[in-house]
Order: structure tokens, then C-alpha cells, then sequence
């Protein structure tokens, strides 16, 4: 989908932006809206040829863009691709913590190892990039002309809020990196004063996580009790991450905003609109027909 972006084309200009999970879905969105406001991309995923089709595309719209082989599950991948990030453009500003695993399983159904899996990619994996990232993104690092220090985004998601079918292994992994997203933004922000957010997606149209979790007949279903009655656009993520990540969000430190419509609040409409109306009339008419002294609860 393709929409006019209402920040300015260089909003991110000279920035240089290490992204896991940038190859593909919102990921790659991100990575794409970045370089199109400014920003120097590096990719980081465990799919060669993802990789090299996601800087390809990226190139072709004129982005400076590099990808690099590694998975975040490992001290030693990570450690290589922020080295590799820096020693190519010579300094790190932004990581994006977008690796993500996910699947629908019953409780009972999910091995303890599944579970591991996942908490592993999205939790263990958000702290080894932010680990090895940090000592480049301190505002006093090597290569950075900034009076500030860098910019961390998680992308997390809103299944733990309340609680998800089939998702307690991803709901335990990202309340877990919204409670790193608050730490690390206590700690690296009082001491480094680098920013830590997150993005907590809604189900949004043409990704993965849409085609493996949601059911076309739950798919037809689900604007019906949105807020925001529709689906959300990989765009949407994108910006709210261009929004966190420049100066228009500076002041802006430890927060995971849900992007979503809204969904996260909703419950299903048991009554009506109109129906609220005339049970309104109803109690008011009987709340009238009380006998006096009689307490209308009681009724």
C-alpha cells in the first residue's frame, strides 16, 4: 500500500538504522519508511535470500542498505552484526528489535522447548541486540556527532494485556520485552541517555502474523468489533515508528504505544446501541413505579 508520509523526507537524515526481523512484513515496512526519511538501513535475519531480495528492493528505491546473516538467538550473531553495522557506516543511531516467532498452540499442546523457541527470538534475543548494541549507541560512542544517545524500538504486541487463545507462549515473551522496554529506557536512559520504546501491532493487513493466526472466516469478522472497524496497514507501524524514532519523539522514553485501532480495549457489543436506549426507558419507568421508601436496588 502505498500512502504519503506526513513527516518530512529528511527527518531521519544521516541516521544509521540496524534492524532484526527487517527483512520481511513490518519489519521490512519499517526498514523501507526509515530509508525513505533519511536513514542508512542494515538488515539482519536468518534467511539469506530474504535478506538480499529486502536490500535489492530497498536499493531500488534509491536507500542505502546492507544485509547480514545472523540469528539473535546467538551472543556471537549479534555481537558480529552490530560490529559489521558500524564498521560499514561507521556508527550505529537506531536498532529495531522486529525478530519475532509465532504460532497458534493450545496450552497443554506446547512443548516446553516451543516455549524456549519463542522466548529465546522475541525476549532473550531483544536483550542480546540491546546488549551488544549498547557500548555504539551511548551518545559519547565512537563515530556519533550527537549530543544525544541513540534510539531503541521493541516491537512487542497487546496479547498479554488481558490474555490470548492459543498465545501464552508469545504473551509470556512480549510482556517480557515491554518490561525490558521500561528498564532499559530507566537505566540507559539515565545513564546514557538513550531512549527505549515500543510498538505494540494490531492485526495488520498483508504480514504473516495475519495469514498464520487469524482464520479467513475470523478475518471477514474482525472489523466488525474494531473501534476503528478496519484492519491496520504495515504503513501504519512504520510510522509510528519514524515518529518514535526522530525528534519529534525525543521526550518520549519507556513507553510501548499500542498501534491497533484500538482493538486491545474492545469487547464484544452484547446490546445495541438502540437497545441501551429503551432499557435506559425501562429502569427509568420502573425506578418511577418504586414504592416510596423502597430502595430501587432492592427491586
Amino acid at each position: 500500500m502505498s500512502m504519503n508520509s506526513p513527516f518530512k523526507s529528511d527527518i531521519l537524515k544521516g541516521e544509521v538504522a540496524l534492524l532484526t526481523g527487517g527483512g520481511s512484513g513490518i519489519g521490512l515496512e519499517i526498514s523501507t519508511q526509515f530509508g525513505k526519511h533519511g536513514a542508512s538501513i542494515a538488515i539482519m535475519g536468518r534467511r539469506k535470500n530474504v535478506i538480499d531480495d529486502a536490500v535489492s528492493a530497498l536499493q531500488s528505491l534509491g536507500i542505502t542498505a546492507v544485509g547480514f546473516e545472523g540469528d539473535v538467538r546467538k551472543r556471537e550473531d549479534a555481537q558480529r552484526v552490530v560490529e559489521a553495522t558500524v564498521k560499514h557506516f561507521g556508527k550505529l543511531d537506531i536498532l529495531v528489535n522486529a525478530a519475532a516467532g509465532n504460532f497458534l498452540v493450545a496450552a497443554e499442546d506446547l512443548s516446553p522447548n516451543g516455549f524456549k523457541t519463542v522466548m529465546d527470538i522475541d525476549t532473550v534475543g531483544t536483550f542480546t541486540m540491546c546488549h551488544e548494541a549498547l557500548k555504539y549507541l551511548k551518545k559519547d560512542a565512537p563515530g556519533r556527532n550527537s549530543s544525544s544517545g541513540g534510539f531503541i524500538l521493541n516491537i512487542s504486541a497487546t496479547s498479554h494485556y488481558t490474555a490470548s487463545w492459543y498465545q501464552i507462549h508469545v504473551s509470556a515473551a512480549k510482556a517480557a520485552v515491554d518490561a525490558l522496554t521500561r528498564n532499559l529506557a530507566l537505566e540507559w536512559g539515565t545513564d546514557y541517555d538513550i531512549r527505549v520504546n515500543g510498538i505494540a501491532p494490531g492485526p495488520i493487513g498483508g504480514t504473516a502474523g495475519m495469514s498464520k493466526l487469524v482464520p479467513q472466516e475470523i478475518n471477514n469478522k474482525i472489523k466488525d468489533y474494531m473501534p476503528l472497524y478496519k484492519v491496520g496497514d504495515k504503513w501504519d507501524i512504520a510510522m509510528a515508528a519514524v515518529y518514535l524514532a526522530s525528534d519529534a519523539g525525543k521526550y518520549i522514553n519507556g513507553m510501548t504505544m499500542p498501534v491497533d485501532g484500538g482493538l486491545w480495549l474492545s469487547r464484544p457489543r452484547h446490546l445495541p446501541k438502540d437497545g441501551v436506549k429503551q432499557l435506559s426507558r425501562t429502569v427509568e419507568k420502573r425506578s418511577r413505579a418504586a414504592p416510596t421508601g423502597v430502595p430501587t436496588s432492592k427491586l
